[in-house]
Parts: structure tokens; C-alpha cells; sequence
């Protein structure tokens, strides 16, 4: 009973948020759909920051790509759904072939790499006027319906990416995948020593933790109807998903999903209670939970429970 209990609770979260435009006001609706596309995108860093120990801040680089992208198709005319796949498809790519190179790297070196890809591509849209808007921004065509129906598309849309990124993850937990990223992360040079295509984990892992941030950035930017580099492709973003993943757990299943709940609710009510000086507030909350969680919440548990059985 005790294995199943985490996923009854993830169950019950997901038909929660899922209910929440029948039986909750619009504001609800909203913050639900931020914790269901924070949740996504925390379980897409998983892949490269979790199983596989490579601290990347590409994230913001995934979503602003996604939402440019998608943006463009679905102003070309193309079905929503579609250009929305076609976004995340994209973003694929781009990872995959930009992997090719940075994944070379190592350590802060990666990380520094990582960070310049963000860099690079808001400047290639803020230059590109002709095609992004440049520093204008880019308007989106509105989803036709009321706000209710709207609040519906997206919630549900952010809910199904989170599920595909869940069910990704829970593969590469049990799958070989899973088995060589944590190699990987232990030694890397020991686990190309005994067979391990090195190269090629490290790829699928940076193309996993990009293409649900893909399809993330391009349903974004139907919802709000608008994009600009500076929001697109924005610093914070990028440092918020490996703070919700060490916050639940990195490596972890559920881990993500736990960091980014606990992140998305405790900013929401840090920006109500400290109106003028919240991101100095929640980054002090942040810095503490994290120097006395180092492992997460879930790695707490875990090492309790390990303990009282010792003990026993």
C-alpha cells in the first residue's frame, strides 16, 4: 500500500487541478494551469539536471524557441493543436543538433553554455523584425470562445503536457535510459568504460528535457496572445526549473511535481503578502529551504524511512 500511495496522491492532483474550471473561479482556474505548466517543466529539467546530474539553464532557450515557433505557425494559419506539435518538434531538433556541441562540456562550462543559448536566441529575436517582431513583440491570434472555455483549452492542454512529460520520465526511470543517465551522472568516463554510448544518453536526455518545453512556450503564447523576447526567453524562468526540481527531489518521479506545486503555491502567496519586495523574499525562502533540503522533500522522507528501519 505504501508504494502505491504516491501515485494515488498524483492521481488525485491531476483530477483536482482537472475539476477546478467546474467548481473554482477563474483566478483558480489560472493558478492551476501555472502549477500543471510548472510541473511539465520541471519534469523536463529532470531528464538533464536529475538523472543525468548536468546542471542546464537552456530551459528558458526551449520555451521561448517553443513559443516563436509555435506562434509563427499558428499565425501562418495552421490548426492549433498542430502548430503546437510542430513547436515542440522544433525545439526537438534544435536540441539535438545544439546537443551535438555543448554536451561536450562539463560542469560550469555547461552550465555557462547552457546560459549563452538563452542569450543567442533572444538576440536573434529581437533582431529579426521581420519575421518575430523584433523588441515589439509578436501578436497571436486569440483562441475564439469566452474566457471560461479559454481557461478550459489551456488548463487541459498544459495538463496533458505534464502528463506525456510524466509518463516520459516514469519510462526512463525503469528503462535502460534511466539506468545509463545515472551512470552518467555517478562517473561519467567510468560508464563509457563499460559500454555505455555516453554521447548519445546525454543527447536523448537534453532532447527530452527541451521538447516538452517546446510544446509548453508554444501553447503559452496562445494563451496569452502575445510574446516578446524579454518574457520569452527570460532569466528567471530558466533558474526557477532547477530550483522546483531540488525542491522535491532531483532524480526522482515525483520529485518535480512536488517542487513545482510547492514553488508555484509559495510565490503566489509571497506576491500577496509582500507586494513591493516578493522576488527578494521568495529568493531568501528559497536559499534556506534549499541549504536544509539539499535532496528535496521526497530524499528526506526517503532517508527517514530508511532510518527508522535501521533502527528497528
Amino acid at each position: 500500500m505504501k508504494a502505491r500511495l504516491p501515485w494515488i496522491l498524483f492521481a488525485i492532483w491531476v483530477l483536482a487541478l482537472a475539476a477546478t474550471p467546474w467548481v473554482a473561479s477563474n483566478y483558480i482556474v489560472k493558478i492551476a494551469t501555472f502549477l500543471a505548466m510548472y510541473g511539465a517543466i520541471a519534469l523536463s529539467w529532470n531528464f538533464i539536471g536529475g538523472f543525468t546530474g548536468y546542471p542546464s539553464f537552456a530551459t528558458a532557450a526551449f520555451v521561448g524557441l517553443g513559443s516563436y515557433s509555435g506562434a509563427l505557425l499558428q499565425n501562418a494559419g495552421m490548426f492549433l493543436p498542430v502548430a503546437w506539435l510542430g513547436g515542440a518538434l522544433i525545439v526537438a531538433a534544435f536540441a539535438a543538433v545544439i546537443g551535438l556541441m555543448i554536451l561536450r562540456m562539463k560542469g560550469h562550462y555547461f552550465a555557462i553554455g547552457s546560459i549563452a543559448i538563452v542569450e543567442v536566441l533572444s538576440q536573434l529575436a529581437s533582431s529579426w523584425s521581420g519575421l518575430t517582431g523584433g523588441g515589439e513583440g509578436l501578436n497571436v491570434k486569440f483562441l475564439p470562445g469566452g474566457p471560461d472555455f479559454i481557461g478550459r483549452v489551456f488548463l487541459y492542454t498544459m495538463l496533458v503536457i505534464m502528463l506525456l512529460a510524466f509518463i516520459a520520465t516514469v519510462l526512463v526511470d525503469r528503462g535502460r535510459l534511466g539506468f545509463g543517465l545515472r551512470c552518467i551522472q555517478q562517473n561519467e568516463d567510468a560508464a563509457d568504460m563499460v559500454g555505455i554510448d555516453v554521447t548519445r544518453y546525454k543527447i536523448y536526455a537534453f532532447v527530452l528535457s527541451a521538447v516538452f518545453c517546446g510544446a509548453i512556450g508554444a501553447a503559452y503564447a496562445s494563451w496569452v496572445a502575445y510574446i516578446s523576447p524579454t518574457d520569452s526567453f527570460s532569466i528567471l524562468l530558466t533558474l526557477k526549473a532547477p530550483v522546483m526540481v531540488l525542491l522535491g527531489g532531483p532524480g526522482t518521479v515525483f520529485g518535480p511535481v512536488v517542487g513545482s506545486a510547492l514553488f508555484v503555491l509559495m510565490e503566489e502567496t509571497i506576491w500577496a503578502k509582500f507586494l513591493d519586495y516578493n522576488q527578494g523574499v521568495l529568493g531568501l525562502v528559497i536559499v534556506i529551504l534549499i541549504f536544509f533540503l539539499p535532496g528535496g522533500l521526497l530524499r528526506v522522507r526517503f532517508n527517514r524511512v530508511r532510518f527508522k528501519k535501521r533502527a528497528a
